[in-house]
């Protein structure tokens, strides 16, 4: 790709988006990142190279590791495998509730039109009421998953009312399309590539949740990493404001890296929203109200106070 004066000379600081804990001196060491298909911005991060050109100089090295979704990730972040990582907004609230310490660094503007609830091309279903006594396949603990449970509440529904089938994204499609779930609530791109397949969008998240994307740090290492987080929100700040332009540029050279088709990913672009910012306590009291939705339907072992537990 031809931007990285781009990106190398972006003028947003780092430290205004880091928390109160960065320092401006950290030990040296791995930055491990988990990123997903969705995270665009980390793909092309990726395949730059920079972020390794900028962090050397610190002592600091970087390791990418793919997920499917958000949960694994989560659960590579609590073992240490991973010390940043792009998910959801579900994620971490399972990972809060189960202990793992995390930081909220940053987060992307709401998101809404990249996720949806898919239903076949022929399918009875035209309204969210009636989803009732449907199988509905979603990842557990995924950004969908709140999507399902606010979509339930605006038809009157209860999460009983309807039969989950948790399933990864590569075992919920062809269960999809083969006719053994009656809807799929799912993320870009696969929602895209689903769309282009023949799915029919029922709903997406708009005016139902917010969708917020967000990077998450383990905490020792937000306390100890600080320099190697610092540079890489600032690289990804500047790619975020390269891709609105670019879109078409970008999906041909990405869509490779994903193993997906540029037309699929330029859809996921076309419907993004793009920036990011250091989160915020109107943010965290978003994520407080999935979490108070969570324990209520018993899908999480325990409240949780979603800023105290991320030690924000």
């Amino acid at each position: 790709m031809h931007r990285r004066r781009l990106i190398e000379t972006s003028a947003l600081a780092a430290p205004a988006l880091l928390l109160n804990r960065t320092r401006a001196f950290a030990a040296a060491g791995t930055l491990r990142i988990g990123y997903q298909k969705s995270a665009t911005a980390l793909v092309v991060l990726k395949g730059e190279g920079l972020l390794e050109r900028k962090l050397r100089p610190l002592g600091f090295d970087v390791t990418w590791n793919e997920f499917p979704s958000g949960p694994p990730l989560l659960e590579a972040l609590n073992a240490g495998a991973v010390n940043l990582g792009y998910t959801g907004e579900t994620p971490p609230i399972f990972a809060q509730a189960g202990g793992t310490p995390i930081v909220y660094l940053a987060n992307g503007p709401a998101s809404p039109h990249t996720e949806a609830i898919l239903v076949h091309a022929e399918s009875p279903i035209h309204a969210l009421a009636d989803l009732k006594g449907r199988k509905i396949a979603l990842n557990k603990g995924s950004n969908v998953h709140w999507l399902l449970v606010a979509a339930l509440r605006r038809a009157g529904l209860r999460y009983a009312d309807i039969e989950p089938v948790y399933l990864a994204p590569a075992d919920a499609q062809p269960a999809f399309f083969s006719g053994a779930v009656d809807a799929w609530v799912i993320w870009d791109p696969f929602y895209a590539a689903a769309q282009a397949a023949g799915a029919r969008p029922l709903v997406d998240a708009s005016g139902l949740v917010p969708n917020y994307p967000f990077y998450l740090a383990r905490r020792d290492f937000a306390d100890s990493g600080s320099a190697a987080l610092g540079a890489t929100i600032e690289a990804l700040a500047s790619i975020e404001a390269y891709i609105p332009a670019n879109k078409a540029k970008v999906a041909a050279e990405v869509a490779p890296l994903l193993g997906i088709s540029p037309a699929i990913l330029e859809v996921e672009l076309s419907r993004d929203t793009y920036g990011i910012a250091r989160t915020t306590r109107a943010v965290l009291s978003q994520q407080q109200k999935i979490a108070d939705a969570f324990y209520a339907l018993r899908l999480i072992p325990r409240p949780i106070v979603v800023a105290e537990d991320a030690g924000s």
